[in-house]
């Protein structure tokens, strides 16, 4: 998964990283492909996700995040609302590294966050407006987003162009930094297309310029550029599989950013009628990231009580440096099970579990990061959808 920065948010990126995985479960899909256009339904779903993760001898980080979705027409039919609150509680120990545990504490922390967004579709063309806003004991972060989508006159080809802005704030409760801030901008292109009754093809390419505190607060020997620029490419290709009723999506997904972290994401996940109203979703997720150019592999000096780093010179310190294991090299792997039952034409449950585990040797390229514990989470989700 992707390494993130910045206070509490930066410790708990894994955690962040796989709540929003889980919370996309996505429904039963249609036996013909098509393009995406506005909702036909208005829609209240509630969901409920829990999360743990682990390590050799150490039970780490529990997380309990609700949350509450609303899908609806505004003045008429051509005016859609999308609106999400999401409320989370995390609880469990707070190591510096993923390995070192030394001075590892107990700590119970509650994230808010919501977000809505408006669309409005024309007879090809849809403009949509969002804002954002996350807030817990020692970050927030405000966001708006824009954009715009055009369909052919066949509704089998979009081409959707967005816009972004996001504002952070950073206030660690150890004031290592007062009122830091990060601000990124986001452009992203997208073009879908229908290439047959079964099957959609998509590619989209984002690119993120991030300027402000990237540094943890919370670790020692921790310095980051202050500025990240990220590019994100992405080729997703949903098939339906006529005999049988069954639907694979699938994905791939490459970053590169100026950390020098380079990742790749391969994903598939399968929709399997079992009636005309279950569905089960077997899902297989591949990742695997290169290190940050400034990481440096710790070792735990349990005399000293603090890790440090292999090669490190005190008398000739390097300007950036890092020992988060979020920015090592490693690989991972998941596996999921969700299921969806359609109770009638108004009502649906669903739910999800899932296993992660990285390791420093399964990085696709042979050079894993060496000395750090194997890292395991776990996470189940319940919802419960009511269409109008």
């Amino acid at each position: 998964m992707p390494e993130g920065g910045g206070a509490s948010r930066t410790r708990r990126t894994a955690v962040g990283s796989i709540v929003a995985a889980a919370m996309l479960l996505p429904g039963v899909v249609a036996t013909t492909a098509r393009a995406e256009g506005k909702p036909d339904a208005a829609s209240v779903t509630l969901r409920t996700l829990t999360y743990k993760d682990s390590q050799p001898g150490l039970d780490r980080i529990s997380v309990v995040s609700p949350a509450f979705q609303v899908v609806a027409p505004l003045v008429s039919d051509d005016w859609w609302l999308n609106g999400t609150l999401v409320a989370d509680s995390v609880s469990g120990a707070t190591p510096r590294y993923h390995t070192a545990v030394s001075g590892a504490s107990r700590m119970t922390e509650k994230r808010t966050a919501g977000e809505v967004r408006v669309m409005h579709y024309l007879h090809r063309v849809a403009v949509g407006a969002g804002v954002a806003g996350s807030t817990e004991r020692d970050y927030r972060s405000m966001a708006a987003s824009f954009d715009l989508r055009w369909s052919s006159e066949d509704q089998n080809t979009e081409v959707a162009l967005g816009l972004g802005t996001s504002d952070d704030r950073i206030n660690p409760v150890n004031d290592v930094v007062n009122d830091e801030t990060r601000r990124t901008q986001q452009l992203s292109l997208a073009i879908t297309k229908v290439a047959s009754r079964t099957d959609i093809l998509q590619a989209s390419i984002a690119y993120s310029d991030g300027r402000g505190y990237y540094s943890d607060p919370y670790k020692v020997l921790d310095e980051r550029p202050r500025e990240r620029r990220q590019t994100v490419l992405m080729l997703r290709w949903n098939h339906h599989f006529t005999g049988g009723g069954t639907t694979m999506r699938s994905s791939w997904r490459a970053t590169q950013d100026s950390f020098g972290v380079q990742s790749h994401t391969v994903q598939a996940e399968w929709v399997v009628p079992v009636s005309d109203s279950v569905r089960l979703l077997p899902a297989l997720r591949l990742y695997t990231q290169t290190a940050a150019d400034f990481y440096l592999a710790p070792r735990y000096d349990p005399v000293l009580g603090e890790p440090f780093p292999v090669g490190y010179d005190r008398n000739n310190p390097p300007r950036y440096i890092s020992l988060d294991q979020r920015l090592s090299s490693f690989g991972a792997v998941a596996l999921g099970l969700g299921a969806a039952l359609a109770v009638d034409r108004d009502w649906t449950i669903d739910g999800k579990v899932e296993a992660y585990e990285q390791r420093g040797r399964w990085a696709w390229d042979g050079n894993g990061s060496q000395g750090l514990a194997p890292f395991r989470a776990y996470s189940a989700q319940i919802g419960l959808t009511r269409r109008f």
